[in-house]
């Protein structure tokens, strides 16, 4: 199989990652007692190894609950959805039934891969001055922090036609949701995660008693490392779904609790547009790099497109000869980064609703007209760039996992909120917390959402529309076997996140943890500022800024669940920015 760390045996490998994998992690030869010592970039550098099937999500209870799956003969579309479902439990700021989001699925056999577009919907009653005041400037309260911002969740009906579609046959829609209602009933005790999550969240949560009485202590604080968190209502909702199918969520009682709560908190939603949502399934965007196929979300996601514009763009350039977080790889990445974003906020938007130029945006001669412009040791500003012309138009709080099954079929799904814990709302009696997703929409031109996004008439608010998204759930294939399974959140930088693991992976040779815990940067033309985790050379820091790069040091951002395949073998790496993430495999 040869070395799978460039300069270390194979020897060591498997000896030092045997300490990271689950307890009944099996291998063909058990390990040496005494590991060779491993060298490497990056102190967390070990990925969980597994052989057969494998989870990665952010929270370690529900890849255990995929992989259980896994065992039991389902397929990686099954637990996808059952780990889904319990992230709707155990990881209640992002994982979700009251939000959407989309799954990029591969099928090994068939050689083929299906994009599942589950994104939120803007109810019939929205028009495109629903988030002004009545001067018509942007209204931010009215998008982020009101029933106005909830789009019709989606994550039901997504989920429900992948297992319907796509999944093993071997189980049912009830079946896969019997471990979330078992967590969500019984309860479970809350880890250090979780608690730190609902104190910075407490405000948010806290305007709304059907929030209190879940998320917070009879004292009136919120719940703390050890306590237990029960959600009956929450498993009452699950249950419904399980006996009567996405039915049970978009009609009925929990539809009729849903629309009170909504209109309580200022919205529109009506019966009407839940009964009207559907999932969609779309065909996925396409790119090459370097003798590898990337796949990836299409539109309502600008994720796809513009991770394979970006790739586009870098492959002129010898990023590996650079070499990893250089100033000139940085640079690079930077001004593509740039050039993409500012194409974002002109052509992206609801593929149902507007005229998306995929093609041209992800094609190689309109990625060498954007190269030209690039240059080696200057940082073009903002001011200087705007869309560019590509060929005509043809007819923080969100979630990611990754599954992989003995068969090769993997699935990439990330889901959200928008913000974390969403518009912080519980809906009373039904025990999910609603999405303020309808601020990814751009309120009028120019306006900057929460994560500093502008955009214009392709994304602005309107009936039934989906809000543009940057969220990117990716493959990368090589001759049509999978390679690389990864996706993250984060916002707007999801798009740099995923961009940067291929990137690691395939110009910079690293493992599936090293890429992931590598610093990363990141730039999207508006503000014009480089974003830069800790840990890039202040020598760097000050080359890029004689370039003329606005550095600007960030917090750690993202939480990237990436599995990478290799000769059968399955190494997975559960990002350590947030705590509680997992990789369970066997």
């Amino acid at each position: 199989m040869g070395q799978l760390i460039p300069g270390v045996s194979r020897r060591a490998f498997f000896a030092g990652a045997a300490g990271l994998a689950l307890p009944r992690l099996a291998f063909a030869q058990a390990p040496p007692a005494e590991p060779e010592p491993i060298i490497s970039t990056f102190a967390r550098s070990l990925p969980v190894l597994a052989r057969h099937g494998m989870v990665a999500s952010q929270e370690d209870k529900a890849s255990r609950i995929g992989v259980e799956v896994l065992k039991a003969g389902g397929n990686a579309v099954d637990a996808a959805v059952a780990t889904g479902f319990a992230l709707a439990v155990t990881l209640p700021r992002a994982g979700n039934i009251g939000g959407g989001g989309f799954m990029l699925i591969h099928l090994a056999r068939e050689k083929r891969d299906i994009a599942i577009d589950y994104r939120e919907m803007a109810g019939a009653l929205t028009d495109a001055k629903v988030f002004l005041d009545e001067a018509g400037n942007f209204a931010p309260g009215k998008s982020q922090s009101s029933g106005l911002g909830v789009g019709v969740p989606g994550t039901v009906a997504g989920f429900a036609l992948a297992v319907e579609k796509y999944g093993s046959g071997k189980f049912t829609l009830a079946d896969l949701l019997a471990p979330a209602i078992r967590l969500a009933r019984e309860g479970f005790i809350v880890d250090a995660d979780l608690a730190d999550s609902l104190p910075i969240a407490a405000r948010r949560l806290g305007r709304y008693p059907s929030s209190r009485a879940i998320f917070f202590r009879p004292d009136g604080a919120p719940l703390r490392d050890g306590d237990l968190l029960k959600q009956t209502d929450l498993a009452a909702t699950l249950e419904t779904i399980a006996r009567e199918g996405p039915r049970g969520f978009y009609e009925g009682d929990v539809a009729r609790k849903t629309v009170d709560a909504v209109a309580r908190a200022g919205g529109r939603m009506s019966l009407d547009d839940l009964a009207a949502y559907r999932a969609v399934e779309r065909a996925p965007v396409r790119g090459t790099y370097r003798g590898r196929e990337i796949v990836s979300m299409p539109p309502p996601s600008s994720g796809g497109a513009h991770v394979i514009q970006i790739l586009n763009i870098l492959e002129g350039f010898p990023l590996a000869e650079y070499g990893h977080n250089s100033a000139a790889s940085i640079h690079a990445i930077a001004e593509a980064s740039k050039l993409a974003f500012a194409d974002r906020s002109l052509y992206l938007g609801d593929p149902d609703f507007t005229h998306v130029p995929l093609s041209g945006l992800v094609s190689k001669a309109y990625a060498e007209k954007l190269r030209a412009s690039i240059s080696p040791n200057r940082a073009l500003p903002a001011s200087e760039i705007a869309p560019g012309k590509p060929a005509p138009y043809e007819s923080d709080q969100t979630t990611h996992y990754s599954v992989v099954d003995a068969q090769g079929n993997a699935v990439a799904n990330t889901y959200t909120l928008n913000f974390s814990y969403g518009l912080g709302m519980v809906v009373d009696g039904a025990g999910f917390i609603l999405n303020n997703e309808l601020d990814d929409f751009a309120a009028r031109e120019g306006a900057a959402n929460a994560y500093g996004l502008t955009g214009g008439d392709a994304n602005a608010p309107g009936p039934r529309k989906r809000p543009l998204s940057s969220m990117s759930p990716s493959f990368v294939l090589r001759d049509g076997d999978l390679q690389l399974v990864t996706g993250s959140p984060g916002g707007s930088r999801i798009i740099s996140i995923v961009l940067q693991i291929i990137l690691n992976v395939v110009d910079f040779g690293l493992n599936a943890a090293e890429a992931s815990e590598a610093a990363r940067v990141h730039d999207q033309w508006l503000p014009d500022e480089l974003q830069m985790e800790h840990g890039v050379s202040p020598d760097t820091i000050r080359l890029l800024e004689a370039m003329g790069h606005r550095v600007r040091p960030t917090r750690a951002f993202g939480s990237a669940q990436t599995i990478h395949r290799v000769d059968g073998l399955l190494m997975g790496a559960a990002d350590t920015r947030q705590r509680g993430t997992g990789v369970a495999g066997y």
